[in-house]
């Protein structure tokens, strides 16, 4: 049997596509572990606004500003860091600055290839410099430190960052993600889940709602949940 195939479509500026990721590929190993089958898991990029100029402003200073006011910032704080609390992450917004994400996701563009696991461990580093942290993760010296951190060559790292390579697959990877119905409303799309190139799922769920989803897409699929159960 191969593996099942999942690609989230995520921010790595974005609150919510940190905590829904992480539940998902906690329940997706669950799923191996009730089914033995793997899930062979992959970010792509969607940038929740990919105009935006890195220069240091405060995260919750432009959120009030996209938000329509520093109450309602607020209050997707609470919500967001609540949320995140029970997965055991512990945001700090109060430090974030606002960024780009091109340059990030070029570099998780050329992590995909560099063996299973790299890429989300790059994308866990680039959350928690930006969300807990306070680092811009527009910095190039800051994401050829976090590439480095997860095995990756640094010198290779800061070469793709100071040229172009990669940008055409961000692009296009954006660009799919707006046909799937990835909108950038309230963050609350993110991630949107694509499972063997057929079944969808948006937004953040639990981590045992996850795994009932990829087991109905085991069942559509004609698969018995286990045959001896």
């Amino acid at each position: 049997m191969g593996a099942m195939k999942a690609t989230l479509f995520v921010d790595v500026t974005d609150p919510w596509s940190f905590i829904g990721a992480t539940r998902f590929t906690r329940a997706a190993a669950t799923y191996t572990i009730l089914t033995g089958e793997p899930v062979r898991t992959t970010l792509r990029a969607h940038l929740l606004d990919p105009d935006v100029v890195s220069n240091g402003r405060p995260l919750m200073t432009a959120l009030a500003e996209r938000l329509g006011g520093a109450d309602k910032a607020e209050l997707l704080n609470i919500r967001v860091t609540g949320a995140a609390r029970i997965t055991g992450i512990d945001l700090n917004f109060e430090d974030a600055v606002e960024a780009n994400s091109f340059d990030a996701w070029r570099l998780l563009t050329w992590a995909d290839e560099a063996g299973p696991g790299v890429q989300f461990d790059l994308a866990q580093q680039l959350w928690r410099a930006h969300l807990l942290e306070g680092a811009d993760i527009a910095d190039p010296l800051v994401l050829a430190t976090r590439a480095a951190l997860v095995g990756l060559d640094l010198e290779t790292a800061e070469g793709l960052l100071a040229s172009t390579e990669y940008g055409d697959a961000v692009r296009s990877q954006h660009a799919a993600s707006l046909e799937i119905g990835a909108l950038d409303v309230g963050f609350d799309q993110l991630p949107a889940i694509v499972v063997d190139d057929e079944w969808s799922l948006s937004g953040v769920h639990s981590q045992h709602d996850y795994v009932q989803s990829l087991e109905r897409v085991r069942n559509e699929r004609g698969e018995p949940w286990k045959e001896d159960r």
